[in-house]
């Protein structure tokens, strides 16, 4: 018999990170897609994510993070109030080279496929133009553009999440909402980056940036001369910058690692990757070094609770409300931390289960 331990059956069936409900695999030959669906949790309701369009190094990689990912969902979506339950999409593949019309449209039909169990948004790698094609075949999709019945980009809400998990943190560490005089490392201005920057700026922060792609500094630095936002080579650079207060991983997941976590200067780390632990223990080795952790799914829930207003009728003024309570819910996580004695990430998942325990009940 074949030897499994290591496999999709292990990891979906037998782990901490399994408990799934579903997993699909896609695949249209005529257009090239190479899909995983992966449905974690219905308590709440429709499982709620979206699509990342990436190129995988292998398959097995594209599976497992398709169960990450769905998985936290779940809990970003019971910590942001939503009566939806987790899921993720990733198409395997590079989007510059093989991102087609036909290719979303068949991606659109396998989501289509489970009648609702599953609805799908932007990620990395998707935008709202692409949104619109998979909605060409299914119903259940949402960050489309405001002319398809939309609420277009998320990010939008997605870094005002962010800043307000950021304001808690400074109320919980300093004792004061503001930002004003502190210096913020975002690593990532992409999409949902150069946003905070803007809410940073405005609340009188001093903001260090970095990306792996030159032309999204260059953005940001033209934008605002005059020196108030620098830049810095790397992402090792920026986490070792003298005077750091807080540090924004707003790229991919893993940012806080056994070699990132001793090195960092800042003094909370808040922002919109998700999956930002490499590990489970690292929120311990942040919380040893006396590093205030804001729970990745908890502040950057700003985005999946706009396109989940979309569902509903989309009323941008509604959805800002609801990501303000940002604040509110990241000092409550932090609170609770305390009276438990264990990391804000640990509080924040025993929150997000005792939501969907309970929504098991009834």
């Amino acid at each position: 018999m074949t030897d499994v331990t290591d496999g999709v059956l292990h990891t979906l069936f037998r782990t901490d990170q399994g408990g799934h409900e579903q997993v699909v695999l896609c695949q249209d030959r005529a257009s090239g897609l190479k899909a995983v669906i992966a449905i974690h949790s219905t308590a709440l309701g429709p499982a709620l994510g979206g699509t990342r369009f990436y190129p995988y190094a292998t398959e097995e990689e594209a599976v497992a993070d398709a169960l990450n990912l769905s998985r936290g969902m779940s809990y970003k979506n019971a910590m942001a109030g939503l009566d939806h339950g987790g899921g993720k999409a990733v198409i395997i593949g590079d989007p510059e080279q093989i991102k087609t019309e036909q290719l979303l449209l068949a991606y659109g039909r396998f989501v289509a496929s489970l009648g609702g169990r599953y609805v799908t948004a932007c990620d990395v790698g998707t935008y709202v133009e692409d949104m619109d094609v998979v909605a060409r075949e299914c119903r259940w999709t949402t960050g489309r553009s405001p002319e398809r019945g939309g609420a277009g980009d998320s990010s939008v809400l997605t870094a005002y999440g962010v800043f307000q998990g950021m304001r808690a943190s400074a109320q919980h560490l300093w004792g004061d909402p503001t930002l004003r005089g502190r210096k913020i490392g975002i690593a990532g201005v992409g999409k949902v980056g150069h946003h905070l920057v803007e809410h940073l700026l405005e609340d009188g922060a001093e903001v260090v940036v970095t990306d792996v792609r030159e032309e999204s500094v260059r953005r940001v630095l033209d934008k605002h001369p005059g020196g108030r936002v620098t830049a810095v080579a790397d992402t090792d650079a920026l986490i070792r910058t003298e005077g750091l207060d807080i540090y924004a991983p707003c790229a991919l997941g893993g940012a806080l690692n056994d070699e990132s976590v001793p090195v960092l200067t800042a003094r909370v780390v808040c922002g919109a990757a998700n999956n930002q632990l490499a590990h489970p223990g690292v929120e311990k080795d942040l919380a040893d070094r006396g590093i205030l952790y804001a729970p990745d799914y908890v502040v950057n829930a700003g985005g999946v609770i706009q396109v989940a207003d979309e569902l509903h009728g989309f009323d941008f003024d509604r959805c800002r409300a609801k990501a303000a309570k940002i604040f509110d819910t990241t000092l409550a996580i932090f609170a609770r931390a305390k009276t438990d004695g264990i990391p804000p990430a640990a509080a924040a998942d025993r929150i997000a289960e005792q939501r969907m325990a309970e929504a098991r009940l009834h």
